[in-house]
C-alpha cells in the first residue's frame, strides 16, 4: 500500500482550506443578498440627521497629495456647519507644512504641527482637540467621494454601531503593479462587506473609517501597534464587544504603491503587523463570546500565513533536492545530455488535485467578478490578469519576510 507523501497531504489540505473559505464567503453573501439589495436601494435616500463630524488628516512628508486630500473633503456633500477638518503635520521634513498653510483661513480647517511621533500620535493629537459626535481619519494620500460621509452616517442610526468602514479603491492606477492592486481592492470591498455581515471586520482602515466619539472614551486612544494602529483598534473594539459596520458604497480612493519594491515594503508592514497584533490579542482566538472574529477571520488569516510558509518550505526543499540529485548524477555517471520527446503533456490529467485546483481558481474568479459588481465596476478587465499573474509570486516574499521579522524580533518601518 502506497501512502501519500507529506507534499501531497499539504497540497490537498491547502486546497481544502482555500475551497472552504471561498465557498463560505459565497454562501454568506447569498444568505444576505436581500439585505445587500436593501442597502443598495436605500443608499442615497435623503439623510435628515447630520451628526457633527471631524476628519483628522495625519501628515508626514505628503507634499504631493495632501492638498488634493483636503480639497476632496471640502467638496463632500455634507452640511458645512456640521463638518470640520483637523490637519496634523507630524514633523514633516518636506514642504507639507507649506501646502497645508494654504488652508489656514478656512474656518472649517484647523492646522497643527508637532514633533514626529508616528501616525497614531498625530491621530490622538487631533482627537484631543475636537468634540464632534463622529471622528474619522483620512490618510494624506487618499481622496473621498463626495457622497462618502453622507452614505456612512445612516449606519449610526443603530445605537450599537460604533464604527463604519468605507470601500477603498486604488486611485487612478497606472503601473501594472497598481492595476493588480486595483483588482485586489475590489475583491477586498466584497470581503469586507461579508465580514461585516459576520460581525468579523478586523481592520478599521486609515482611509476614512468613522468612529463614534465614545469609542475612544470607552477603550482609549490609538496605539503604536506595530505600525498597524488601524488593525489594533479594531481588535480592541471586538474585545470590548463594540460593533463595526461597513458601507460598501462609501468610496475612498488611495494612491497605491507604484513599484514592486514599494508594495513589498507596505505589505511586510501590514502582514507583520497582523502577526504581532494576533499575538497580542491571542485571547480572542476560539472564544465563543467573540463570535466569528474568533472562529473565522483571525484563524483563517493565521492559517493562510502558515500555508504560504509551508509552500515556501516545500518549494525550497524541492529545488534543493533537484540540485542535489543533479550533482549526484554528474558525480556518478558524468554529464550526459539526453533529450527525448515526452508526449505526456498532450494528455489531460485526471488527478484529483488538478480538479480541486481548477475549482479554487474558478471560485476565486467568481468572487472577483462579484467584487467588481459590488464596487460598481465592469465585470471583466485586463487588470484581473495582472492580479492573477503577479500576486502568487510576490505575496510569499512579504509573508516570508514578515514571519522572519516576527521570529527574530525585527521591526518594520513605515516606509
Amino acid at each position: 500500500m502506497e501512502y501519500p507523501s507529506i507534499q501531497s497531504i499539504f497540497i490537498y489540505v491547502s486546497m481544502f482550506i482555500a475551497t472552504y473559505f471561498e465557498v463560505f464567503l459565497m454562501v454568506t453573501l447569498l444568505e444576505h443578498k436581500n439585505k445587500l439589495r436593501q442597502e443598495n436601494a436605500t443608499m442615497d435616500d435623503k439623510v435628515t440627521n447630520f451628526p457633527s463630524a471631524t476628519i483628522i488628516i495625519p501628515c508626514f512628508n505628503e507634499e504631493k497629495t495632501v492638498e488634493g486630500t483636503i480639497h476632496s473633503l471640502l467638496s463632500m456633500d455634507y452640511p458645512k456647519d456640521k463638518f470640520s477638518i483637523i490637519v496634523v503635520d507630524d514633523g514633516s521634513t518636506d514642504n507639507t507644512w507649506q501646502y497645508i498653510q494654504k488652508f489656514v483661513q478656512n474656518p472649517q480647517i484647523s492646522i497643527y504641527k508637532k514633533e514626529n511621533g508616528g501616525k497614531y500620535t498625530a491621530l490622538n493629537y487631533g482627537i484631543e482637540r475636537n468634540t464632534s459626535d463622529l471622528i474619522g481619519c483620512l490618510d494624506a494620500d487618499s481622496f473621498v467621494d463626495k457622497n462618502a460621509l453622507k452614505r456612512m452616517v445612516p449606519y449610526f442610526n443603530n445605537k450599537e454601531t460604533m464604527a463604519v468602514t468605507p470601500a477603498i479603491k486604488i486611485f487612478k492606477p497606472k503601473s501594472f503593479i497598481q492595476c493588480a492592486q486595483y483588482i485586489e481592492y475590489q475583491l477586498g470591498i466584497m470581503i469586507k462587506k461579508i465580514f461585516c455581515y459576520l460581525n468579523a471586520i478586523h481592520v478599521t482602515p486609515g482611509p476614512f473609517t468613522i468612529f463614534r466619539r465614545e469609542v475612544f472614551q470607552k477603550i482609549g486612544m490609538f496605539k503604536h501597534a506595530h505600525n498597524t494602529e488601524d488593525m489594533e483598534i479594531a481588535l480592541r473594539m471586538h474585545k470590548n464587544h463594540l460593533k463595526i459596520e461597513n458601507c460598501h458604497k462609501a468610496y475612498i480612493y488611495t494612491v497605491g504603491p507604484n513599484t514592486i519594491k514599494k508594495l513589498y515594503k507596505q505589505r511586510v508592514r501590514w502582514t507583520h503587523g497582523f502577526i504581532e497584533n494576533a499575538i497580542d490579542y491571542k485571547a480572542l482566538f476560539f472564544k465563543k463570546e467573540y463570535g466569528n472574529i474568533a472562529f473565522f477571520t483571525l484563524p483563517f488569516a493565521a492559517v493562510s500565513i502558515m500555508t504560504v510558509i509551508g509552500t515556501i518550505c516545500l518549494t525550497v526543499w524541492n529545488v534543493v533536492e533537484r540540485i542535489y540529485n543533479f550533482i549526484l548524477r554528474i558525480m556518478t555517471i558524468g554529464f550526459h545530455f539526453n533529450f527525448h520527446f515526452d508526449p505526456s503533456f498532450i494528455y489531460f490529467s485526471t488527478k484529483t488535485s488538478l480538479f480541486v485546483g481548477l475549482t479554487v481558481i474558478a471560485l476565486m474568479l467568481t468572487l472577483l467578478v462579484i467584487g467588481r459588481k459590488i464596487s460598481d465596476e465592469k465585470l471583466f478587465s485586463k487588470e484581473i490578469i495582472y492580479f492573477i499573474i503577479i500576486y502568487p509570486f510576490i505575496a510569499p516574499l512579504w509573508v516570508g519576510k514578515s514571519v522572519y521579522n516576527t521570529i527574530f524580533g525585527k521591526k518594520t518601518k513605515w516606509r
